[in-house]
């Protein structure tokens, strides 16, 4: 098994002219397909099977899969805008393929041998879906106390997997998993005691739970992970070595926080142009209630943090395809986009007044879906920590 390759610290991403092409179908696709089908996914909780096919058909689950195996080869510039544009719809159908193009695809790309990504990004742009099983029910922002163990297979080459993982996005439907383990007993510097894995769904032991039950984002599933004595062959542990899973996962994180800026990003403009086109609409004191100036102060304040949360999306995302270190900028993006969201989807409600309390009015719904986005992919809580550790490391190297 070969060692993995350094990845390429720069990408140039597809072809600006093509690539601008693909955006405006994007755009149409959105606008015209799946916002109309937002009810049919509201009332099944389900992205319906055609819909899905045709995001295959149109690439969307290898967006971010490198063109040599198939793949748009799409750059992080490029794969923001395009979780920007499916944001604007509901959520559940940028979750559908978001691990795929995100956390998974990066894992690839950061830990894993040649032949590894051989395997697994053509199934990527397949449209098969993965998920990535870090959370468990002892451990959420404390990832590196996980209890999931993977120990040597005694009669071959290969390890037995045993665990459970929690609030794992597209669990119940996806084809492969990348799980954390511990391969050590200890805790080890630098989480040494941590490995990732690639597993089939289909692998003997391995089974999910019923979709949990949540606040919002309907047709978005989760559900726990259970591993009893799942057994997976050598070349499952990711890069071919022990210790490095907790990296490649905080690496992978990276990519999976730019992507939930983006998609928050995306939906507060969504619920922004609602609350416009409703506050013209809706008539009070024989006027429409836009030109009152408390009205205009709301949609204002929403305009401009949604404009500096594009800016922080184009900034952080040219600084990666530039290949610089995009840890804390990355995590400053995502705690900005999501909690930003959720004061927008907050003001539209004010503005829909009564209406937006009631479930029959969009406003409702975009209150309820926001929420989750200063949750996943690290708390606001754990990525101030984070933020904050990496700023003091900086003044204390400045100044050694």
């Amino acid at each position: 098994m070969n060692a993995p390759t350094n990845p390429v610290r720069s990408n140039p991403g597809m072809d600006e002219d093509t690539f601008e092409q693909f955006a405006e179908q994007l755009e149409r696709y959105v606008r015209d397909r799946l916002i109309p089908a937002e009810e049919k996914v509201v009332e099944t909780d389900a992205v319906p099977p055609e819909i899905i096919d045709e995001m295959r058909e149109m690439g969307l689950f290898g967006i971010s899969v490198p063109e040599e195996y198939g793949g748009a080869g799409l750059n992080m510039t490029q794969y923001a805008r395009v979780v920007n544009t499916m944001s604007y719809a509901a959520p559940a159908y940028r979750s559908i393929f978001s691990i795929n193009v995100g956390m998974f695809a990066s894992a690839l790309k950061n830990g894993a041998t040649e032949e590894q990504r051989a395997e697994w990004y053509p199934k990527l742009v397949e449209g098969k879906i993965a998920c990535f099983g870090l959370t468990e029910p002892g451990s959420g922002s404390d990832s590196a106390g996980l209890q999931t163990t993977a120990v040597p297979d005694p009669d071959g080459n290969g390890w037995i997997l045993n665990g459970t993982k929690r609030y794992i996005t597209n669990a119940p439907h996806a084809d492969v998993a990348l799980i954390m383990a511990r391969t050590e007993k200890e805790n080890l510097p630098k989480n040494a005691h941590v490995s990732a894995f690639l597993v089939p769904m289909d692998t003997p032991g391995v089974s999910t739970g019923s979709p949990d039950k949540k606040m919002g984002q309907a047709g978005s599933h989760i559900s726990d992970i259970m591993l009893d004595d799942a057994k997976v062959p050598g070349d499952a542990l990711l890069g071919g070595e022990t210790g490095k899973g907790f990296r490649f996962a905080m690496q992978s994180l990276d990519n999976g926080r730019i992507s939930v800026g983006a998609a928050a990003t995306g939906y507060a403009r969504r619920a922004l142009d609602s609350a416009i086109r409703y506050a013209n609409e809706r008539k009070a004191f024989g006027e429409p209630i836009a030109r009152f100036q408390l009205i205009q102060a709301m949609l204002a304040d929403s305009e401009t943090e949604i404009y500096a949360a594009e800016c922080m999306m184009k900034d952080v995302t040219t600084r990666a395809d530039r290949g610089e270190n995009i840890i804390t900028k990355a995590a400053a993006f995502k705690v900005f986009a999501s909690e930003m969201c959720g004061r927008v989807v907050d003001r539209v409600v004010q503005i829909y007044g009564g209406a937006g309390y009631l479930a029959e009015y969009d406003a409702e719904r975009f209150y309820r879906d926001a929420r989750i986005y200063r949750i996943y992919e690290g708390t606001t809580q754990i990525l101030q920590l984070q933020i904050a550790k990496h700023m003091l490391r900086e003044w204390e190297a400045a100044n050694s």
